[in-house]
């Protein structure tokens, strides 16, 4: 075999079939319809108890439905909630009347998303740095929730940030990670929302944010992700604070505010809709950033 044999082999590819690309572009822009915004209730069994003890309730499965459900039927919720992205357990529970919440937010043209990614583990011969699992028999959960009617995912990934961290295994694996994860959750027709979790001070942050990004998107580009299938969801850059990084559709960018009260939210999105002349129509997200007693559901964030 020449050498024009082998360069033909390695650089052919082929993108999703064109109804696929046109689902998926379908779901990307109905997820950033103009003036909603995604609604994160994805909490894990552990994590939403902590909501729960803060109202004085125990954590079982059906007070977590009765929170689930009261969310979901708020009047004219779908007004300003274009999607919400699910636990597991939510998938299959119902309302007090047996209506199953897919079949609820179906019917009230609120997309359902699912959190995919499981937990996350220490990284092999790192300084206490993680990856996430979750990849293994992931093909047969994305079908699994497909066929329940979820239209796109999440996944987390923690990218710790320290004096001597991330190191770049940690960067490359998270990288390798999301793009693997894409690729078989796109061939479901599911859209992608993809999350980064980096802690920060602001000079550290930005650099670390610059170099993990480019990593992730020379990933996907490496696997011939279908870009327009997934979503751009970074990090807003500030002092000694905790923020999310989530990756989701090239076809929009959207800042979270996750970890920030209201009105910091509302300052830090007005200057940078101030300083860039492509700014245009809110977006927000409300889940497990915001916690019970101190802050309400909403996070507001830009998309461009």
């Amino acid at each position: 075999m020449g050498l024009s044999g082998i360069w033909t082999m390695t650089t052919h590819f082929s993108y999703p079939e064109p109804a696929l690309q046109k689902e998926l572009r379908s779901t990307a822009e109905a997820i950033v319809a103009p003036g909603k915004g995604i609604l994160a209730v994805d909490e894990t069994n552990e994590g939403i108890g902590k909501l729960l003890a803060a109202v004085g309730l125990e954590n079982t499965e059906n007070n977590r439905r009765r929170y689930r459900q009261l969310l979901f039927t708020t009047q004219n919720l779908s007004e300003h909630v274009s999607a919400t992205i699910l636990f597991d357990e939510t998938v299959y529970q119902k309302t007090d009347d047996g209506t199953p919440f897919m079949e609820l937010l179906k019917k009230n043209n609120i997309i359902p998303g699912i959190k995919l990614d499981l937990d996350a583990v220490p990284l092999f011969l790192s300084q206490d740095e993680v990856t996430t699992q979750g990849l293994d028999n992931l093909a047969t959960r994305c079908a699994e929730y497909k066929k329940q009617g979820c239209r796109f995912a999440k996944w987390r990934c923690p990218l710790r940030i320290g004096e001597n961290i991330p190191s770049v295994q940690a960067v490359n694996d998270t990288a390798q990670v999301l793009a693997s994860e894409v690729m078989v959750a796109i061939k479901q027709t599911i859209f992608e929302l993809i999350l980064l979790i980096c802690d920060h001070d602001i000079v550290r942050d930005q650099k670390v944010t610059e170099t993990a990004l480019a990593a992730v998107y020379k990933a996907l580009n490496d696997h011939h992700v279908f870009l327009e299938g997934t979503l751009l969801k970074p990090n807003m850059i500030f002092c000694n604070t905790r923020s999310d990084i989530h990756c989701a559709n090239l076809i929009r960018i959207a800042f979270l505010s996750g970890g920030l009260t209201e009105e910091e939210a509302t300052v830090y999105l007005n200057a940078i809709n101030q300083a860039n002349g492509l700014a245009c129509q809110g977006k927000y997200q409300g889940g497990p950033a915001s916690s019970a007693g101190t802050k309400s559901n909403f996070a507001a964030n830009h998309r461009y």
